[in-house]
C-alpha cells in the first residue's frame, strides 16, 4: 500500500504558473498529488485567484510559486 503524497498542488488547466509548480515540484523529486479546481465552487472560491496553491499536509503552505528550499526544509521537519 503506497503513502499518500505529503503535498497537494491545486492547479487549473492553461495555468502557466501551475505546469512551473509542476516541473518544480518533480525538480525537487517531491511527490505530489494534484487536483485540478474547474468546476468545483468551494475551490475556486477559496483559491480562484491564487492558484497554484502548495499545500502540505492539508494546510496552505504557498501560492504561486513553489519555494523549493522552504518546502524540502519543511518536509524534513
Amino acid at each position: 500500500m503506497s503513502e499518500q503524497p505529503r503535498v497537494t498542488l491545486y492547479t487549473r488547466p492553461g495555468c502557466h504558473l501551475c505546469s512551473d509548480a509542476v516541473a518544480t515540484l518533480d525538480d525537487l523529486g517531491v511527490p505530489f498529488a494534484e487536483i485540478d479546481i474547474t468546476g468545483d465552487r468551494e475551490l475556486e472560491a477559496e483559491y480562484g485567484d491564487r492558484i497554484p496553491v502548495i499545500m502540505l499536509d492539508g494546510k496552505e503552505h504557498g501560492y504561486w510559486r513553489v519555494e523549493g528550499a522552504r518546502l524540502l526544509r519543511d518536509l524534513a521537519a
